[in-house]
This record gives structure tokens, sequence and C-alpha cells, in this order.
């Protein structure tokens, strides 16, 4: 049990130290006032489009938890589970550990609506199934398109294999949809079943969680210059795996692993571009997140403490 208590923390580590060090050594050189530069360079009405691919993002993580509550049958406020989605991504992209993090938020959250902890446990399943979903369908896409993505890292694998694993995925997803058509037995896959829901549902987890990374890749993309850049399917991809990469280190906000992937991906821009586009994804994407949701959660919590007080103080009269 300590061993299992200690492995991610440890893998997490290792991956932040290594990509920062592989990072640095890429980055030989590359000065502040560069990277100062690249920012100051980007243009205005870019600035307003990565703010409007932030909100892309943060409203289609939104839709993550209306999805799943739609599939369980319940019916809560949609602002409210616009700030509960909301301030729980903020939170998780940030602290990492999305399942614990995003469970306690969640918890607290929704336990105030009447939902049972084993009801708030599937939800918190199904929209990481969610994300996966549409991970899945957007990566197939790409790697059917554009197998060349991924001799941007290397020759990992040829192309007619890069293809060939996106046909596997899109596959799968398809075998998913036709799963909720038939309203097929739920899969179980040792202790893990896969239980299909209706299309409508299945339709809106994909369109969802492609949103949201659909979004998310947009705000690097508007803070890239033109010079160099590949366009947005590629960047879209090279985000697609370097999120991948992050999320399976356990790193928090893909510390590192984002930064490494995307100069590695992007070899005919300037590193100081490439560093300054993270920048502002980090900035819009997470840092301005995390602080609106810490507020949201001191006022929450403000609230509750005070109906409670108020609710013991009637209690006692």
């Amino acid at each position: 049990m300590k061993l299992k208590r200690y492995f991610w923390p440890t893998v997490a580590t290792a991956t932040i130290v290594l990509s920062v060090w592989l990072l640095l050594r890429e980055l030989h050189g590359l000065s502040l006032e560069k990277v100062g530069a690249s920012l100051a360079a980007i243009p205005a009405l870019h600035w307003v489009l990565a703010g409007i691919s932030t909100l892309v993002a943060y409203t289609a993580l939104a839709g993550y938890d209306r999805v799943a509550l739609l599939h369980l049958g319940k019916r809560i406020d949609w602002l409210f589970i616009t700030i509960s989605s909301f301030t729980t991504y903020a939170l998780s992209h940030n602290i990492g550990a999305s399942v614990v993090s995003g469970g306690v938020v969640r918890y607290r959250a929704y336990s105030t609506k009447g939902l049972s902890t084993a009801e708030i446990g599937l939800l918190i399943a199904f929209c990481s199934f969610t994300f996966i979903l549409g991970t899945v369908t957007l990566i197939g896409f790409v790697l059917v398109l554009d197998p060349d993505v991924l001799l941007r890292f290397g020759d990992l694998l040829p192309i007619s294999a890069s293809r060939a694993t996106g046909v596997f995925l899109l596959f799968l997803v398809a075998l998913y949809l036709f799963g909720s058509v038939m309203r097929l037995r739920p899969l179980h896959l040792g202790r893990f079943a896969i239980v299909y829901p209706s299309l409508h549902v299945t339709l809106s987890q994909i369109a969802v969680g492609a949103s949201e990374l659909l979004g998310a890749a947009g705000i690097i993309y508007f803070a890239l210059p033109e010079a160099g850049n590949p366009g947005y399917f590629i960047v879209l991809g090279i985000f697609l795996m370097s999120f991948s990469a992050a999320l399976i280190s356990h790193v928090p906000g893909g510390l590192g692993v984002l930064e490494l992937m995307f100069v590695m991906g992007l070899p005919d821009m300037g590193d100081a571009d490439v560093i300054a586009a993270l920048l502002v994804f980090r900035l819009f994407y997470l840092i301005i997140p995390f602080v609106m949701a810490l507020v949201v959660v001191l006022l929450f919590e403000r609230s509750h403490f005070r109906s409670e007080s108020e609710s013991a103080k009637y209690d006692a009269g």
C-alpha cells in the first residue's frame, strides 16, 4: 500500500525533473527578453481570439457535468452545474490528481443537491470517460488525416502504422456508438464496466469532449505567430499528444511536458515564440481560472458555513 501511495507522486516528480532538464537543453541560450518580445508581438485580435477559445473550452467542460447528470437522470440548475464544473476543472488542472481534487469539489457541491456518494462517484467516472472519448476521437481523426504529425517527435511509428492506429481509435469510438444505438448490455473489462447510455447522451459526450480540446488548442494556435506556423490542425495534434502525455505522467498542469513537446513539435518556429504561446495558454487556461476557482470555493464555503450556523441556531431555538 505504501509503495502504491508514493508511486505516482514519484513518477510525476521524475517526469518534471526530466522534462525540465530536456527543455533547458532545448532552450539553451534563450533569453527572457526574447520571450517578452514574442508576447508583445501577439496582435490584440489574437489575444481576444485566445480568450474566446478559453471560453469555448470551459463552456465545454461545464457540458461534461451536464451530460453526466443527464445520463443519471438528475435535474440541477444549469448555473450551479456550470460553476461547479468550472471550479472542479480549474483546481484539478493546476493541482493534479484530478480524480481526487475534482472528487472533493464535486462531492461538496452535489451533495448539497441531494446526490448520494455513489451517484457522485458515477458522475466523476462518466466525466472522465467523456474526456477519454473526446481525446480518442480527435487523435483518431488527426492520425488518419495527417499521420505525419508523429514524425515531429521522432520515428515513433511509420506513417502507415500511424494511420492504422487512427483508424483503430475511430473504430473503438464507432463500437461505443453502436453499443448505444443497440442499447447493448454493459461491457465488463475486469472491475470496470462500460454502460452504454442513450445515443443522444453518447453524441453529447463526443461533442463536449472534442470541443474542450479544440478550444484549448485554439489558445495556443492564436498565440503563435504566422511565420513558421504549420496551421491549426498540426497544433491540435501536438497539443493532443502533449496533453495526453502530461495526464499519463500525473504532472500538475503538464509542467515541462507541454513545453518540451511543443518545442520539439514546432522546429520551424522560434523557441521564444513557442514558449510565449504556452505562457498565454497557462495564463488563460490555468492561472486565471485557478484564481477564480479559489474565490468561488471561499464564497461557497462561507455561504455553506452561514447556512449551517443559522440552521443550528434555529434548531437550538
